[in-house]
C-alpha cells in the first residue's frame, strides 16, 4: 500500500519549510529511519526520516522548492503502485521529479553522457588547464574536490591511469615528454579560482534582521565591567563541594543570565518590545540565548526566567543550546524573547558592539575576564574585571535608565552570593 511523505509542522508558528535537498532518489529502496531529504525553516535545518520501507515511488517537490506544512511531498510504496491520490494540485508545476516507474527507462535515458556532461559542469580552472596539457578529458576524472568538483589532482590521477593502463607503447611514449614538462614546471596557479556557494535560506534570514536591525533602529552601546572575584568564588565553590550533594555545573553564562533575569524586573523599559508607535513591556523575562550553530547564529528564548532557580537556568539553557546546534530544536523556542544575551567571552572579546534583535529594545554583550589593576587601602593590588557591552535602541531607551540598569546588574554580580538569598 502506497504510503505518503508529508511536510513535517516544526511548531504551532510555522507555516511552510523549505527543502535543502533530498538524500533519495526515485526509484530507491528505503528502510524506516532513512533519511528521505533535509528541510529548513527560517530560522533551523531538519531531516525528515521514512517511517516505512519500500520504494521511493514518487517526489513531488524539488529541492530550493517552499512546501506548505501537511502538504504530500512524497510517496513510497511497491514497484508499479498508484500513488495518483497522493500528489498535490500543484504537483505537476511544482516538480516534473514525480515520477511513475513505468517512466523510468525514459528519465534514465543516456545515462553516461548525463554523467559526463554533469561532471564536465564541475571542472575547475587549474584541471582544465592540466588535462589540456596531459591531453586528458576531465570529464572522466573521479572528483575528490569540495561538491563533487574535479580538480588538479584528479586529472593528474586520470592522466596516470590511462599511460599505465591501456594506452599503446606509442601513446606512452608521446606523452611521456609532457608529463615529464609538467613535473618539472608545475601548473601555474590560478589567483582567481573560487568556488561559489548559494547562501542557505537561514544566512539569508540572518543577513535580512541584522540589517534591518540596524537600518531601523537608532542603536547605542554602552560598556562597563565589574570585579569578577566573588561570582569566581562562587563557581569554584560549587566544583570543590562533595559529590554527594550533586550540584549542577554552573557555569559563568548561567550565572549572569540568572542575575539579568532578577535585575529586568526592576527595568520594564528594556524588557520590551517597540512595536511601531507603541511599546509592550513584559510582566516575565524571556530571555534569548544567542548561540553558534554550524548553520548560522540562532537566539532560543528561555522563557519566564525570572521565575526559574539557578540550577533550572542551567539545566534548561544547556539543553536549549544543545537542540539548537544539532538542529533539533522547535522553532516556537526560537521566538518570544524579551531580552537577549550574546556572550563572546569563551573567544577573549574584550568589548563588542552587539546588534539588536528586534523588536526587543536591547540587548547585553558579555565579554571575556581580564586582569586589572586598581588601589585599595593604598595598595595596588589586582583584580579580575569582566566586560559587559549594554546596546539599546535610543528611541525606546535614553541613556540614563540604560546606564542605571548595568549599574544595578554590575552590584548585583559583584555580590552574587547575596542575590541568591532574593
Amino acid at each position: 500500500m502506497a504510503t505518503p511523505v508529508i511536510m513535517p509542522r516544526q511548531g504551532q508558528s510555522v507555516e511552510s519549510c523549505i527543502i535543502t535537498e533530498w538524500k533519495k532518489k526515485v526509484g530507491e529502496q528505503v528502510s524506516v529511519g532513512d533519511v528521505l531529504f533535509s528541510y529548513e525553516t527560517d530560522k533551523s535545518t531538519f531531516e525528515e526520516q521514512a517511517k516505512v520501507d519500500g520504494t521511493l515511488l514518487a517526489v513531488f517537490y524539488n529541492a530550493d522548492d517552499d512546501v506548505p506544512v501537511l502538504l504530500n511531498v512524497a510517496v513510497i510504496g511497491n514497484p508499479g503502485e498508484s500513488f495518483a491520490e497522493f500528489a498535490p494540485e500543484d504537483a505537476a508545476a511544482a516538480a516534473p521529479a514525480a515520477v511513475e516507474e513505468k517512466a523510468a527507462p525514459v528519465a534514465e535515458a543516456a545515462p553516461a553522457v548525463q554523467a559526463t556532461a554533469a561532471r564536465a559542469e564541475g571542472v575547475s580552472p587549474r584541471a582544465k588547464n592540466t588535462a589540456e596539457k596531459l591531453g586528458v578529458d576531465p570529464s572522466q576524472a573521479s572528483p575528490s574536490g569540495p561538491h563533487g568538483r574535479v580538480i588538479e589532482r584528479d586529472v593528474l590521477a586520470l592522466a596516470k591511469e590511462s599511460r599505465f593502463g591501456g594506452e599503446t607503447a606509442a601513446q606512452s611514449a608521446a606523452a611521456a615528454p609532457a608529463a615529464a614538462k609538467t613535473s618539472e614546471a608545475p601548473a601555474a596557479v590560478n589567483a582567481l579560482e573560487y568556488d561559489e556557494v548559494k547562501l542557505p535560506n537561514l544566512r539569508r534570514m540572518i543577513a535580512k534582521t541584522m540589517h534591518d536591525s540596524l537600518a531601523e533602529m537608532a542603536q547605542l552601546t554602552h560598556n562597563t565591567s565589574f570585579d569578577a572575584t566573588k561570582m569566581n568564588a562562587f563557581r569554584e565553590s560549587i566544583k570543590s563541594a562533595p559529590e554527594s550533594m550533586d550540584l549542577p555545573k554552573i557555569t559563568i553564562n548561567d550565572i549572569i543570565l540568572y542575575a539579568v533575569s532578577r535585575v529586568l524586573t526592576k527595568h520594564e523599559g528594556l524588557n520590551a518590545h517597540m512595536l511601531g508607535d507603541k511599546m509592550r513591556y513584559f510582566k516575565h523575562v524571556n530571555l534569548g540565548i544567542a548561540v553558534d550553530t554550524p548553520r548560522g547564529l540562532l537566539v532560543p528564548t528561555l522563557f519566564a526566567a525570572d521565575t526559574k532557580s539557578l540550577a533550572q537556568i542551567s539545566a534548561e539553557s544547556k539543553a536549549l543550546a544543545k537542540s539548537a546546534i544539532d538542529g533539533s530544536i522547535n522553532p516556537d523556542l526560537l521566538q518570544g524573547g524579551t531580552f537577549t544575551i550574546s556572550n563572546l567571552g569563551l573567544f577573549g572579546i574584550e568589548s563588542f558592539t552587539p546588534v539588536i534583535n528586534p523588536p526587543q529594545v536591547a540587548l547585553l554583550g558579555v565579554n571575556c575576564i581580564t586582569e586589572r589593576i586598581r588601589t585599595v587601602d593604598g595598595q595596588i593590588t589586582a583584580y579580575p574585571a569582566m566586560g559587559l557591552s549594554l546596546t539599546y535602541d535610543h528611541r525606546a531607551v535614553d541613556g540614563a535608565p540604560a546606564s542605571r540598569f548595568l549599574k544595578d546588574l554590575v552590584t548585583a554580580l559583584e555580590h552574587f552570593d547575596l542575590l541568591l538569598i532574593g
